[in-house]
């Protein structure tokens, strides 16, 4: 997975996304397709790509995850993180002071609960509606395996008897068929005979 800031680099340009960019009819299809992926897909080089129409191997692929400095990343990316126009791209820590570290963190971990106080609800719904249908499946697996076993079984006992019966009289031609040539002397090897 990508991080923020991913860019490419392809023909002489910097293709990256903006928030701009995600305003457009091609933004809007791109935020269609990356769904509930959207925070995860879209600082990265897949959706550049599809943004852009690149193929795979079609420009060269830049990531910095280190803000810190922005002499690392090209110039056209610094203007637009300073103008707040990537705000629904990635994030960074590295471009906050500690003080406004410290209090991004306050507000994260609040959300961060609200959503657990949603979540957590959710996640025990899911279980009981799927350990209900376990519940369900194993009703029908097992006595479905009982008869499974039964009509293996029956088969099984059936081709056992077949093929003990033709392997009796495999034996029984074999061993015949040594007999009569050991009984010929000329058959046997020189000490016994």
């Amino acid at each position: 997975m990508c991080e923020f800031v991913s860019w490419i680099e392809h023909k002489g340009e910097i293709l990256f996304l903006t928030n701009d960019l995600l305003d457009t009819p091609k933004g809007k299809e791109l935020i269609i397709f990356l769904a509930n992926r959207y925070w995860d897909d879209v600082c990265g080089h897949g959706a550049i790509r599809e943004y852009w129409g690149l193929q795979q191997g079609q420009g060269l692929e830049k990531e910095e995850c280190d803000l810190s400095n922005p002499s690392k990343l090209p110039m056209q990316i610094v203007v637009a993180i300073k103008a707040g126009k990537m705000s629904r791209i990635g994030l960074s820590m590295n471009l906050l002071t500690p003080a406004a570290s410290a209090e991004y963190e306050k507000i994260r971990q609040s959300a961060k609960a609200e959503y657990e106080k949603i979540r957590q609800p959710a996640k025990a719904k899911y279980d009981k509606i799927c350990q209900s249908a376990w519940a369900e499946y194993e009703k029908i697996r097992q006595p479905a395996k009982a008869k499974y076993d039964k009509i293996c079984q029956s088969a099984w006992a059936k081709y056992d008897k077949i093929c003990q019966s033709a392997w009796a009289e495999y034996k029984k031609i074999c061993h015949t068929e040594f007999w009569e040539l050991f009984a010929n002397s000329d058959n046997r090897i020189e000490v016994w005979k």
